[in-house]
């Protein structure tokens, strides 16, 4: 065996090593992301309705002051989450898939849990989270972003709601605020991609530019030519929406995005 050769066979040899490690890092840190959503989806489930606004939990209240009559009561579930990491903004669950999420928001940084888990640790996984334009407690249209990972994790599973079938076994989702748990039934399931700005185009992520009855009756005609087939269900202006956004892969900067209306 000549030396070129030998070169070949131990530069091959150590790009195998190499991908073998990298392979098994990337695995170890999915295998790390489950285990800690399941960890953090394992939190005591609430108690029956107590007082304050619909879906408060009877749990001790954070503080240590007496919590009057007509005053909200933090769901027992999300307490020692919040305790753990206030960025915590809600809890979202879809039946049927992996997602089981706390939903964060970070006041200092918009994008921060694209990168970062509940621990605020870097994880290329991220979490799911409010868009820096939304309040929870405020406004007719919360957007919620997820990334889309290959291995199954975050939101990948809306994929599943290209399927029409799919959609009409799973017509609603779960989604809960530190002090409310409520069910939204799907309005439209949307491929949409990110514009540019100059463009003058319709873009469903542009929820901040949705606050008349005007703009919010356009905003539901628009997703609904968009959408990909009829759900029959529809939304008003008054209607509090969610909006689960993340990745689709087949257009540049394509988009997958879930519109649901909170049930009454």
């Amino acid at each position: 065996m000549n030396k070129a050769k030998k070169i070949l066979i131990a530069f091959s040899l150590v790009l195998l090593v190499f991908s073998l490690a990298a392979t098994a890092g990337h695995l170890l840190e999915d295998y790390q992301a489950r285990k800690h959503m399941g960890e953090l989806a394992r939190q005591p489930e609430d108690s029956p309705i107590g007082s304050g606004t619909g879906g408060g939990a009877t749990a001790p209240p954070l503080s240590d002051e007496k919590v009057k009559e007509d005053e909200p009561v933090m769901l027992s579930k999300l307490q020692e989450l919040y305790r753990r990491n206030p960025d915590i903004v809600g809890w979202l669950k879809i039946e049927d898939t992996v997602i089981d999420y706390p939903v964060m928001q970070n006041p200092q940084d918009g994008e921060y849990y694209l990168s970062h888990d509940f621990d605020k640790k870097e994880s290329k996984h991220g979490l799911p989270f409010l868009d820096v334009h939304c309040q929870i407690d405020d406004g007719d249209i919360l957007l919620i972003h997820g990334h889309y990972i290959k291995n199954g994790m975050m939101f990948a599973d809306l994929m599943k709601y290209k399927e029409e079938r799919f959609y009409q076994e799973h017509p609603t989702f779960q989604f809960s605020t530190l002090y409310e748990t409520a069910d939204y039934e799907i309005v439209a399931v949307i491929l949409s991609k990110v514009y540019r700005k100059a463009e003058k185009i319709f873009k469903y992520y542009q929820v901040e530019k949705v606050g008349t009855p005007a703009e919010f009756d356009s905003y539901i005609q628009n997703v609904k030519q968009l959408a990909l087939y009829d759900t029959g269900v529809t939304a008003q202006y008054g209607d509090k929406l969610v909006v689960l956004s993340t990745c689709e892969y087949s257009t540049e900067n394509g988009r997958l995005a879930v519109i649901a209306r909170k049930r009454q």
